[in-house]
């Protein structure tokens, strides 16, 4: 089993930044993405940032330039950093672990964290 435990989350004001970290724990097979998704009042959650264990990286066209995933393999540990940051990107951000064992993957899911951005 996979706990995920997310940090960083708060209010900022428009044009401000903020640090999101998951650290992850548990049994975790080697090969994984962990990524970040938020989820917006009345929207689906969607993708944000992912980042693969051999460090590629994808970004919603949203956050491209603004956001950078990044994480720390040995700390099992993904952060993101969020600059610039707008109204729009406000919700709860949550971390997601899936692991890949061959044709099956598996998603661990964190508790979520609010990020705020508002004047």
């Amino acid at each position: 089993q996979v706990q995920l435990v997310e940090s960083g989350g708060g209010l900022v004001q428009p044009g401000g930044s903020l640090r999101l970290s998951c650290a992850a724990s548990g049994s975790i097979f080697s090969i994984y993405i962990m990524g970040w998704y938020r989820q917006a009042p009345g929207k689906q959650r969607e993708l944000i940032a992912a980042i693969t264990s051999g460090g590629s990286t994808n970004y919603a066209d949203s956050v491209k330039g603004r956001f950078t995933i990044s994480r720390d393999n040995a700390k099992n540990t993904v952060y993101l950093q969020m600059n610039s940051l707008k109204p729009e990107d406000m919700g709860v951000y949550y971390c997601n672990l899936r692991e890949i064992r061959g044709a099956t993957t598996e998603d661990y899911w964190g508790q979520g964290t609010q990020v705020t951005v508002s004047s």
